[in-house]
């Protein structure tokens, strides 16, 4: 297919490689033109001017970019310039709210837009093993697929527009208090005086397993947090969950609370450290 991939960070940027590597017609923007051209010099494929360019004649479009904001600004460039019955794959982590609206803009210009956040952080987009939770119209969802399929080793269709988004903030909701859980068990074990390997071997494969124990139960232990999923995206993440829960009246104690904890994480200087960091907080003299 002719594809368009719009942001080329730390998440699109392997995404783009694996289209590019499936035989995709790839044509790339990204804000920072020197990074756009990096890209193509490792790649192939076109980098484009501005947005506008870059979708003018695709059949697919995926966007990863930061937040509503800047969604709203690549739809103003996407919508009047790519054909009609095209699809736009919106990756970033943005509201269900937008995606409704950006779902309704689409189809009003005879074109299709899917919500599709992703689950995996950087190693699941390097390695092509994301998870995609997709919201949308079936017959979008249709056309997004086969393009998702490059860098995915799950994909599902959560339901109407806005869907997918909604499923990632209960990925996000959960894994917070997975992480603070995971931050205060390792904490207890060191105050106590056990060998954290030792504890790591004996709980690890029984009702206490989870991702982030695997990855993150040792470099926590370590003191490690300059790498993975930034404190600063959390909180955006968490920020879109907390004001969904405001209208459709969720309780989330626990979020909320965890979302202070990153604050304070952020008051410490550690705005990029990965969000295991909630660790450093606990240790704090």
């Amino acid at each position: 297919m002719k594809v368009a991939f719009i942001g080329l960070g730390v998440m699109g940027g392997p995404m783009a490689g694996h289209l590019a590597k499936a035989g995709h017609d790839m044509t790339v923007f990204n804000r920072t033109p020197e990074k756009a051209q990096r890209w193509v010099a490792a790649n192939g494929g076109s980098a484009a001017a501005d947005v506008g360019a870059a979708v003018a004649d695709r059949e697919a479009v995926a966007l990863c970019v930061g937040n509503d904001t800047d969604v709203r600004q690549c739809l103003r460039e996407i919508l009047p310039a790519m054909p009609k019955g095209g699809v736009i794959i919106d990756h970033t982590t943005a509201s269900a709210r937008l995606a409704r609206e950006a779902a309704a803009l689409a189809r009003e210009v005879g074109l299709w837009f899917v919500d599709a956040p992703v689950s995996g952080g950087q190693a699941g987009a390097e390695n092509g093993q994301l998870s995609i939770m997709a919201g949308g119209d079936d017959e979008a969802f249709t056309l997004a697929e086969p393009v998702m399929g490059a860098y995915a080793k799950a994909i599902k269709r959560i339901g109407g527009p806005g869907a997918g988004q909604l499923c990632k903030m209960v990925n996000q909701i959960a894994i917070a208090g997975v992480v603070q859980g995971l931050a205060e068990a390792t904490h207890f074990a060191r105050r106590a005086g056990l060998d954290a390997a030792a504890v790591y071997d004996a709980i690890s494969k029984g009702a206490a397993q989870s991702w982030q124990m695997d990855n993150r139960w040792k470099t926590i232990t370590e003191g490690k947090f300059d790498f993975g999923f930034a404190v600063d995206w959390m909180r955006k993440d968490l920020g879109l969950v907390l004001d969904e829960a405001r209208s459709n009246g969720a309780r989330l104690e626990m979020t909320a609370l965890v979302d202070q904890f990153y604050a304070e994480v952020q008051a410490m200087g550690g705005r990029r450290w990965d969000t295991s960091s909630l660790a450093a907080r606990l240790e704090r003299p």
